[in-house]
C-alpha cells in the first residue's frame, strides 16, 4: 500500500460545501505533514469513476469529503478494498458521520483521518426490482419513502417548503400497507403498517433517530415496525421519533435480525435517500465489509 492519502471529493454536496471543504481538508493534511493526492469529480458520474482511480492508485488512506449521498455514489468502488476510509462530512443529512462521532468541523474530521481508530463497518444490501442495492444507513419502506418520493417528483416549491408540501400530501393520502414480513427466513407473517425502516444505522433525515440504537458493526440490522395509524396519531408519533422515544410506544415494534423480505402492494422502497424499487425486496447485512477511521473509544 502507498505512502500518499488520497482525497476524493463532491465539490457539489451540501448546496456547494464539499469544494470549501475539500480545500481546507486537503490544507489541513498537509499542514500536519501527509502527502495527498487530490480528486475532484464534476459529475456524480465522474466523482464513481475517480474513486475507482483513486483506489488503484493505492493509497493508504481514501479521505471522502461529501455527504451521505456521495458515498451512497461511490459504495460499490469502497467493498472489497482493503484501504482504510476517512470521512469528511460536507453533505446535507452527514447521517453516516453522525452515527460514527465524525465531527463535523472539517480541520477536526481531518484531523481525525490521521488519528483515529480502523473500525470494521457493515453495509446492507438490498435486493428489489432486479437490483442489487448497497447502502450505509437505513432502507425506508412506507409512509417515509412515498415522502421521499414525492419530494423528488415535486418541481415546485424548492428546498425545504417541497418536503413539507410532499409531507402534507402523502399525510392527505395515508393508507396503510398490507406489509408481509419475513425474518431470517422464518414463515411470513401478515402484519400491516405505516412505515417499516429497516437500519444499520440509527439516523435518516438529518437526525431522526427511527432505528434507535442500531449499530453499524454488530452484524444486524434493525428492523422497525410501524402499525396502521390514523394522520392524527402519525402526527402525535413524529415528536417522539424525533427524540428516539418510539420504541415505548405500543403501535411501534423493533427487531433484530440478520436478513428480512418485505412485500406489499404499492410498497416503494429507498435506501440511503435513494429510490430502489417497488413491491418486495429483501434486506441482509454484510459484517465487516468497509474500515472507517473514528475516535478512538473513551477508555472507562
Amino acid at each position: 500500500m502507498g505512502k500518499h492519502i488520497a482525497v476524493l471529493s463532491n465539490p457539489f454536496a451540501g448546496k456547494g460545501r464539499g469544494r470549501g471543504a475539500a480545500e481546507e481538508a486537503i490544507a489541513e493534511l498537509r499542514a500536519r505533514g501527509a502527502e495527498v493526492h487530490a480528486y475532484a469529480g464534476a459529475s456524480a458520474a465522474d466523482t464513481i469513476e475517480l474513486a475507482g482511480q483513486a483506489l488503484q492508485d493505492d493509497p493508504a488512506l481514501l479521505v471522502i469529503v461529501g455527504g451521505d449521498g456521495t458515498l451512497t455514489e461511490i459504495l460499490e468502488k469502497l467493498i472489497g478494498s482493503e484501504v482504510p476510509l476517512a470521512l469528511i462530512p460536507a453533505g446535507t443529512g452527514n447521517d453516516l458521520a453522525r452515527a460514527l462521532a465524525i465531527p463535523r468541523d472539517t480541520a477536526e474530521a481531518a484531523g481525525l483521518a490521521l488519528t483515529g481508530v480502523a473500525k470494521p463497518l457493515d453495509i446492507g444490501e438490498l435486493h428489489c426490482s432486479g437490483r442489487v442495492k448497497h447502502f450505509f444507513t437505513i432502507a425506508a419502506l412506507g409512509f417515509d419513502a412515498k415522502v421521499s418520493d414525492r419530494t423528488n417528483r415535486l418541481r415546485w416549491p424548492h428546498g425545504a417548503l417541497r418536503y413539507y408540501l410532499a409531507l402534507i400530501i402523502e399525510l392527505i393520502q395515508l393508507r396503510p400497507l398490507a406489509f408481509s414480513v419475513t425474518i431470517d427466513g422464518e414463515a411470513a407473517v401478515a402484519e400491516p403498517g405505516t412505515l417499516i425502516a429497516i437500519g444499520n444505522t440509527e439516523t435518516y433525515g438529518g437526525g431522526m433517530p427511527i432505528c434507535a440504537g442500531a449499530l453499524p458493526d454488530d452484524g444486524l440490522i434493525d428492523v422497525v415496525h410501524v402499525a396502521p395509524l390514523k394522520r392524527l396519531s402519525l402526527i402525535r408519533l413524529f415528536p417522539l421519533m424525533l427524540k428516539g422515544e418510539h420504541f415505548s410506544r405500543p403501535e411501534v415494534t423493533h427487531r433484530r435480525a440478520r436478513s428480512v423480505r418485505v412485500s406489499a402492494p404499492g410498497l416503494t422502497v429507498y435506501a440511503d435517500g435513494e429510490f430502489v424499487g417497488a413491491d418486495e425486496c429483501t434486506i441482509s447485512v454484510r459484517p465487516a465489509m468497509l474500515r472507517m477511521m473514528v475516535p478512538e473509544p473513551a477508555s472507562e
